[in-house]
């Protein structure tokens, strides 16, 4: 069993690293920024309308890369990728284009330390969490603050459709209560993390049969 969960966590922190790199090189929907300003106001330049240049990547912005990305035979998928940058702005990419990914790796990283740490209800230190008390903790070792309940905690952030789901992301689940009741955090290649009543906290699948069909979103905190 110990070496079991000891793959687990090597073979989780090796995908967590290449979606890092990932996430760190590309810009889509939900992405802020004077960086995502100037891929509007290029977009509008060229006669794809992104809208105003307000820095947020938002459905017309979406529009506006697919165009762009067909016109010059690129696939269109409305994300900014290393070659549709190129593309469009004619420079490469920043190879790492905010500061999240530190953040990012240290939050998969703690979470992944407290794995078999008892389930307590109200739990909120690694005497015993719950699930809520777990996110909750392992993002406030990288200062971010969370609000203590799920459905409290499903209300930060911006939503993350599950096809753009990253490590370090919020995922959420409808379990004992309707709404958001359980909450957990995406260590990424289907897998999450969280205080669970029946194994503690432990890594589940986002489309194991139990947790499947209960998903009901995630939110991007970073």
């Amino acid at each position: 069993m110990q070496k079991y969960f000891g793959f687990i966590v090597a073979f989780c922190l090796f995908f967590g690293t290449a979606a890092f790199a990932h996430a760190s090189g590309t810009y889509e929907s939900g992405d802020r920024g004077a960086d995502v300003a100037a891929i509007q106001t290029q977009l509008t330049e060229l006669g794809f309308d992104a809208g105003a240049a307000d820095g947020d990547f938002g459905d017309l912005t979406v529009s506006a890369v697919k165009a762009f990305q067909k016109a010059r035979g690129l696939e269109p998928d409305g994300v900014v990728g290393a070659q549709t940058y190129r593309a469009l702005m004619g420079r490469d990419i920043p190879a790492s284009r905010d500061s999240s990914t530190t953040s990012v790796r240290r939050i998969i990283q703690t979470s992944l330390r407290y794995q078999g740490v008892p389930y307590v209800f109200g739990g909120t230190s690694p005497g015993g969490f719950d699930c809520s008390g777990f996110t909750r903790f392992v993002f406030a070792q990288s200062g971010i603050s969370l609000p203590r309940m799920a459905d409290e905690q499903f209300a930060v952030g911006r939503p993350v459709s599950y096809s753009r789901l990253q490590p370090g992301d919020l995922v959420f689940f409808t379990t004992y209560a309707p709404g958001a009741s359980h909450s957990g955090i995406y260590i990424g290649d289907g897998n999450f993390i969280s205080a669970t009543s029946s194994r503690g906290v432990a890594i589940a699948s986002m489309s194991s049969s139990y947790w499947g069909p209960r998903y009901i979103g995630a939110r991007r905190v970073m």
